[in-house]
């Protein structure tokens, strides 16, 4: 039976068949849980895996490589948020980033996955809510994949990082569980 949780927790903290990378369409060492990844992984490890795929990826993209280091997941997942600063209406592209992070879930025969919450940091731009627009779009993504696939069991793990994050998620997620 899928299942969608929101927490409050860092996403390369639990423990999950693959954890989700906000990535840059270069998959290169970046800020945020970019970088706290690319630490846990093993900095040379995970640039040497991502080197290998054809950059740029576009918005809505994602990738997989091995989690190497990271003891608590088996692979990680690199999805390609929007910036909203340069592209203020990339909507659609947000949502894509979380439903493409699925299906490759899906398509390496893995269930259980955490996800930070993408493009809601500095890609965030002039949006006036990304960690609201962030959790919309990943509860639309869960919603359509478990739709498309209803014989594909996944746990999804959505986390908020910071109490304020976790706030302004929890009211998106409650209307969510509402309407559904």
């Amino acid at each position: 039976m899928s299942k969608l949780e929101l927490i409050n927790a860092s996403c390369a903290d639990q423990t999950v068949d693959a954890v989700v990378n906000a990535a840059n369409d270069g998959l290169w060492a970046g800020g945020g849980i970019c970088g706290v990844i690319f630490n846990k992984a093993g900095m040379a490890e995970l640039t040497e895996a991502c080197s290998k795929y054809k950059t740029p990826l576009n918005d809505g993209d994602a990738v997989i490589t091995p989690a190497f280091n990271m003891t608590n997941a088996k692979a990680i997942i690199h999805a390609v948020g929007p910036n909203f600063a340069v592209t203020p209406t990339a909507f659609k592209e947000l949502f894509d980033a979380y439903y493409n992070s699925l299906v490759v879930l899906k398509d390496n025969g893995y269930h259980s996955i955490s996800f930070p919450l993408i493009s809601s940091g500095i890609f965030g731009g002039s949006l006036d809510n990304p960690v609201a627009e962030s959790t919309k779009q990943c509860l639309r993504a869960y919603k359509k994949f478990t739709s498309d696939y209803p014989e594909y069991d996944v746990d999804v793990k959505l986390c908020a990082f910071t109490a304020t994050e976790m706030k302004e998620a929890e009211q998106e997620y409650e209307a969510f569980k509402q309407e559904n």
